[in-house]
């Protein structure tokens, strides 16, 4: 193998290792840009996650709110059947 070959088989070398090089860079280029651009979505997703589950709370409560309702109703029932019971009391004492 002369000089000259040699030279040429190691230029084309060099140039396919340039090119593979250069497609790594940008790949890694993309790969990076593509990772910021996921970072900034999910910064915007958590933004919007945290007004939902805020907007969403009340939601949860109505449980509790309803229990205090089932109460507040105990309550009125059983003052509704004494106060039915006063009003008889009453009734039966006037007519006597």
């Amino acid at each position: 193998m002369d000089d000259s070959t040699l030279y040429t088989y190691y230029f084309i070398g060099l140039g396919i290792a340039v090119v593979i090089i250069l497609a790594a860079a940008i790949l890694l280029l993309l790969v990076r840009s593509q990772a910021r651009r996921i970072l900034k979505l999910a910064t915007a997703a958590l933004g919007l996650v945290v007004k939902i589950k805020e907007n969403t709370n009340c939601i949860w409560e109505l449980e509790q709110t309803n229990a205090v309702a089932g109460n507040i109703l105990e309550g009125a029932q059983a003052i509704e059947t004494h106060a039915g019971m006063v009003a008889e009391a009453l009734y039966e004492t006037q007519t006597d």
